[in-house]
């Protein structure tokens, strides 16, 4: 029987993936397409031997049909964090609101928004963000 997911687990994870983000930033620097950063976390996550799932679709709930669309996850990690990864220079609104839309279709309690178009990933370059069911998960 697998324990129940903890939030204190899901911050340890964080943790794990923020630095192996940090790790792939000090190797290649900001300046490269999305899909270079992309490559080389899921690498360096597969390295630390976490269980990673890239480009899986995002159904939509329609009116109770479960629909097949063109959204697409950059990487999900342990099966419950969503990793968005940007490289732009200026960060927007949408983005944060695409990955809790992703978040809450899929039912995931976390996510983290990564962007490789800066000087420091872990002062500037990440956003960690929860929904209602993080909040719910027991805290220890």
């Amino acid at each position: 029987m697998q324990t129940p997911l903890t939030q204190r687990q899901l911050n340890h994870l964080t943790y794990e993936i923020i630095g192996a983000a940090i790790d792939v930033h000090k190797q290649l620097g900001p300046g490269l397409l999305e899909q270079v950063y992309e490559v080389c976390l899921i690498h360096e996550l597969q390295r630390r031997q976490l269980n990673v799932c890239h480009k899986q679709q995002v159904p939509i709930l329609y009116k109770g049909c479960k629909l097949e669309t063109l959204l697409r996850l950059d990487i999900l990690v342990e099966d419950c964090i969503v990793v968005e990864i940007k490289s732009v220079e200026k960060m927007q609104p949408v983005f944060e609101a695409q990955l809790l839309t992703y978040m809450n279709l899929l039912e995931k309690p976390k996510g983290i928004l990564l962007n490789f178009y800066c000087t420091n990933i872990f002062r500037e370059g990440q956003k960690t963000l929860v929904n209602e069911v993080y909040r719910a998960l027991p805290k220890e």
